[in-house]
């Protein structure tokens, strides 16, 4: 568990380029997830052109991390490959969290822009994308080195737990 309590999401980074081969580390990580009836419905954009990730880092207020980062991570779930489109949100969310904690263990500084479900933002990508009609942008995932550190916030409130009934 040693890695969940060192990740943390990065919005600053250095202007230093992550290898491809720690990318494909991370989507190698995201496409390990668990998903319903292991249907593996994601598909991912991977963004490292400098105008691309500044055209997306405007789509919504809080997407400016998008414009610094050495490369960004569409994850999008492919309701054709999805056996229950009912957890599509629930599968790409697994894939997410295994990419942030992938990042964490390279080293990287990641954080995850929510894009979907509000509709706004996500015809935003699908337009500049060329994303197909039968695959929803989930979010954007910015992946770079960190140029902060920070600390780690432990999280662990003994009230929210519950034993056996609310």
């Amino acid at each position: 568990m040693s890695i969940i309590f060192k990740r943390k999401s990065v919005r600053r980074f250095t202007d230093e380029k992550v290898p491809d081969e720690l990318i494909e580390n991370l989507l190698k990580a995201g496409m390990q997830a668990p998903s319903s009836c292991n249907s593996q419905p994601w598909e991912f954009i991977v963004v490292s052109k400098k105008e691309d990730k500044e055209a997306i880092s405007k789509m919504h207020r809080f997407a400016k991390p998008a414009a610094n980062a050495s490369h960004l991570i569409i994850t999008i779930g492919n309701l054709n490959e999805a056996k229950v489109h009912r957890m599509i949100e629930q599968d790409l969310g697994a894939c997410n969290e295994n990419i942030l904690l992938q990042a964490t263990h390279e080293g990287l500084g990641a954080v995850w822009l929510g894009f979907h479900p509000i509709e706004d933002r996500t015809l935003k990508l699908k337009e500049y994308l060329e994303i197909p009609d039968h695959c929803i942008p989930f979010s954007v995932i910015c992946v770079g080195w960190p140029k902060d550190e920070g600390e780690v916030k432990f999280r662990y409130d003994e009230s929210k737990v519950h034993h056996d009934r609310y």
